[in-house]
């Protein structure tokens, strides 16, 4: 879970909260991003494991 994903659900539950459905659609907007962003390092880590791999033999 990173800082973007903590921030995120506190404006989500501050928007909801607060009754500000734009703040509580933002927040799950940072969520998204966070997730998105955490799934392209895992891709991007991925794809170097197997460079590695492919040019060690």
């Amino acid at each position: 879970m990173s800082i973007d994903d903590i921030k995120g659900k506190a404006k989500e539950a501050f928007g909801d909260a607060t009754g500000d459905e734009s703040t509580k659609a933002e927040g799950k907007i940072d969520q998204a991003k966070s997730d998105l962003q955490d799934k392209a390092n895992e891709v991007k880590d991925k794809a170097a494991e197997v460079f590695n791999d492919a040019t060690d033999k």
